[in-house]
């Protein structure tokens, strides 16, 4: 009969048969439907500096890449990416050879496990983790091994012994995130220096997600992997600038490595999109080039913004793990006598007229986090009054 396919067997490939549509776009469009406050994803709500956003204007008008740009990202950028890792960290990169300008660092993730991922390799993730990465390594046909943050005095460490213990074999790569998004934690010098060991002990690759690098706080420090000894020829770092620069819908990322790594990546990274981002890669190149200021001055304005939720959360009688990283916070909801995070983020919209993000769908086993619900809080701060305000709701 026409229109009818000759075969019963599923559209979706049996790798990606467990993924559906996204958690943030599903709660997004929760939001959008319910008029509600979305801290759920994690994009804000005002643009970055106005000199970022001119520059990608003036780029465009004059004509700078609106065609084509080169495949590993205009000379620009890569220069600017390379001068940000030397100034900020002392690591040196060959614009030319150890640079890779990718369509956001989601890209980047999936390009950097497409490319050094054999079928059955096993990858060491810390769960909970962004849902890209699981996805990511099953495009790539690997087999993805959580190692579980746990919550412990208010945060969530990672378990050095569990993270050794789950290296086999079979592993070939370990996937770090510091800052961690979603619970905030940031790995401290000495966890960090127990991965490299393990990593040069046991010959591993590591593909760290850094995006979050410039949203640090208190005491906290961000200390990139590739520092460490031995570390710098096996490790893939990626960065982005939506996070750093308010700029999401951009989706510049980029990875720096060592040349042969870098080569491996664009391999796989020239056949996913090719080239972006044209007109954009010349503002933030400019953009890594702005002051101490600008970035000092952004990440106090995060940390203000974290206390204002935090506290605001704390009062609707949520229990809060105060996050060292990023723009997140993770909360749970047993106080209310509630278990699953899943329904209470579905009913939240009708109950309150707030979104946030069920942190259950972040681990590979959902009990582990089921009573967890992620907040954003790079909003303004007359949002976050308002959502704080709706919350508590919730304690009476």
């Amino acid at each position: 009969m026409t229109g009818m396919t000759s075969t019963a067997r599923p559209h979706l490939n049996r790798r990606l048969a467990e993924f559906g549509t996204t958690i943030f776009a599903e709660m997004s469009a929760l939001a959008t439907a319910t008029g509600s406050i979305n801290l759920g994803q994690g994009f804000p709500d005002t643009d970055g500096p106005e000199e970022v956003r001119e520059a990608a204007v003036r780029a465009l008008r004059e004509g700078r890449g609106n065609q084509y740009p080169p495949g590993p990202g205009i000379p620009e950028l890569r220069t600017a990416i390379a001068g940000h890792q030397l100034r900020r960290y002392g690591l040196s990169y060959d614009p030319d050879t150890e640079v890779l300008v990718t369509a956001g660092a989601t890209e980047a993730i999936a390009a950097s496990l497409l490319a050094l991922l054999e079928p059955g390799d096993e990858v060491v993730a810390l769960e909970p983790y962004y849902d890209s990465y699981a996805a990511s390594i099953a495009m790539a046909g690997g087999r993805r091994v959580p190692v579980t943050l746990r919550p412990d005095g208010g945060s969530f460490r990672l378990d050095l012994d569990e993270l050794r213990a789950a290296v086999t074999d079979a592993t070939r790569l370990l996937l770090i995130n510091t800052p961690h998004n979603p619970t905030g934690t940031v790995l401290t010098r000495a966890e960090l220096a127990a991965i490299a060991e393990l990593a040069v002990e046991r010959d591993l690759l590591v593909v760290t997600d850094e995006v979050y690098e410039h949203l640090v706080f208190d005491e906290a420090e961000h200390i990139p992997l590739a520092t460490l000894p031995g570390m710098r020829e096996r490790t893939v770092t990626i960065g982005s600038a939506g996070k750093t620069f308010s700029f999401t819908g951009w989706k510049v990322g980029w990875v720096t490595a060592d040349g042969p790594l870098v080569s491996a990546v664009r391999t796989a990274k020239q056949y996913l999109t090719y080239v972006s981002a044209g007109p954009f890669q010349y503002a933030i190149a400019e953009a890594l080039r702005l002051p101490d200021a600008y970035f000092d001055g952004f990440r106090a304005d995060l940390r203000r913004k974290r206390d204002l939720l935090g506290d605001g959360l704390r009062a609707a009688g949520f229990e809060v793990y105060q996050p060292q990283g990023t723009y997140f916070i993770t909360t749970d909801i047993t106080p209310f006598g509630e278990k699953d995070a899943y329904a209470f983020c579905r009913a939240l919209p009708e109950r309150c007229g707030v979104v946030a993000i069920p942190n259950s769908v972040f681990y590979d086993d959902p009990d582990a986090g089921r009573s967890q619900v992620r907040f954003t809080f790079c909003k303004r701060d007359d949002v976050l009054a308002e959502a704080t305000g709706r919350l508590r709701r919730l304690a009476s």
